[in-house]
């Protein structure tokens, strides 16, 4: 297909990864409760994370970017990915990313979630300013000083937090490589965005990830 060719050609010319190739990788650990939880990793409680923050453009360190959050979270039924970008949290450019200086956040879904018929828009944000450099987060995270809430709001409503990720260990090079997260949040979830912007990204991410040579099987990774 010439839309694979293309994407393996920008993703090689971009150092391996076509979307946010410069990131650092942790372990973590959040704690979820409310419906959601259920949702997301099968029921409420405690559960191991993976999580990615990285850089979209190549701007310089300390610049504002459109930061990125991956979030692996590890439940019941196998693990479930959230994807989410730099946005606002006000109704009307939750849909948009926003350039960022801090990796606070907050961070959006920017596409809506059905669960029960009902849309659902999920973001992450620190209570505490997480630094304006990879570095300065990696530096918090080795102090466990790192940490993002969870929140979900509908349509309409007011945002309610439903989980909390506390950073852990920094992931090797050859890691954060390998990863490749899934644009649906969990291939046999029912909990999927939909949408056209949701279509090019199972085309795009899909590309990129085979052209790197991010793992096949993600289950093996910590």
């Amino acid at each position: 297909m010439p839309d694979a060719r293309v994407a393996g050609r920008l993703a090689r010319w971009r150092g391996g990864r076509l979307l946010h190739p410069r990131g650092l990788s942790f372990t973590g650990q959040v704690e979820l409760w409310g419906p959601l939880a259920v949702r997301l990793a099968g029921s409420a409680g405690r559960r191991a994370a993976t999580l990615r923050l990285s850089r979209g453009l190549p701007t310089p360190d300390g610049w504002p970017d459109l930061l990125g959050l991956a979030l692996r979270l590890h439940g019941d039924t196998g693990p479930f990915d959230l994807l989410l970008s730099a946005s606002s949290q006000r109704r009307v450019l939750r849909h948009l990313p926003m350039p960022r200086y801090d990796f606070a956040g907050p961070y959006g879904s920017l596409l809506a979630y059905r669960i029960d018929g009902r849309r659902v828009y999920v973001t992450a944000r620190s209570p505490r300013p997480l630094g304006r450099t990879l570095a300065e987060v990696a530096s918090l995270a080795d102090r466990d000083a790192a940490c993002l809430d969870l929140f979900a709001v509908g349509v309409t409503g007011p945002w309610r937090r439903f989980g909390r990720v506390v950073f852990g260990a920094r992931l090797p090079a050859e890691v954060d490589a390998a990863l490749a997260f899934d644009p649906d949040g969990s291939r046999a979830s029912a909990l999927r965005p939909p949408g056209l912007l949701q279509r090019l990204r199972r085309v795009s991410y899909p590309f990129s990830q085979r052209s790197r040579g991010a793992a096949g099987d993600q289950t093996r990774l910590p």
